[in-house]
C-alpha cells in the first residue's frame, strides 16, 4: 500500500538510467526539505542509530486511528537528508493506522536503496521507520 507520490517517486528511479542518477535524484530531493528550526533540534526529536546526526518532527492531525501522521525532518548528511524526504512520500499524508500496515522494508525495496546504502545508512534509513512507526503505535 504506497500513496501515489511514492508511486510516482517508484516510476521516476525505474527511468533513471543508474544508481548515481538516483543518488543524485534522492539528494536534491532532500535539497528541497526545509531546514528544522533551532527548538527543533533537540534530543527528543533525534534518532538514535544513524550514523549522522537526524532529527524527525512528528505531527498528528486529529485523534485515534483516522489522524493523519505527517512529520519532517533534517540530517546533516545530504543523502540522509534525501532520505527523510523519500520517507516523507512514503508515509505523510496517510492515517495513522495506515502508516502502521505499511511495510516500510517492501515499499523501499523498490527503490533498491538497500542495495546502494552502506551498512550505516541501511541501519539509520531502519532507525527513522521505526521511530515513525513508534509515533503511528502511539497515535
Amino acid at each position: 500500500m504506497a500513496r501515489p507520490d511514492f508511486e510516482d517517486l517508484v516510476d521516476t528511479f525505474a527511468f533513471l538510467d543508474d544508481w548515481e542518477e538516483r543518488y543524485r535524484h534522492v539528494i536534491d530531493m532532500g535539497r528541497a526539505l526545509p531546514p528544522l528550526g533551532e527548538a527543533e533540534r533537540v534530543p527528543a526529536t533525534k534518532v538514535e542509530g544513524c550514523a549522522s546526526q537526524v532529527w524527525l518532527v512528528p505531527e498528528i492531525e486529529g485523534e485515534g486511528t483516522g489522524a493523519t501522521l505527517r512529520f519532517r525532518g533534517e540530517s546533516d548528511a545530504m543523502i540522509v537528508k534525501g532520505l527523510i524526504a523519500v520517507l516523507q512520500t512514503l508515509y505523510n499524508g496517510l492515517t495513522v493506522e495506515e502508516a502502521r500496515e505499511v511495510d516500510a522494508q517492501a515499499e523501499l525495496a523498490r527503490l533498491s536503496l538497500h542495495d546502494h546504502l552502506s551498512s550505516q545508512r541501511s541501519n539509520g534509513l531502519k532507525a527513522m521507520v521505526a521511530r515513525i512507526q513508534d509515533v503511528a503505535a502511539r497515535a
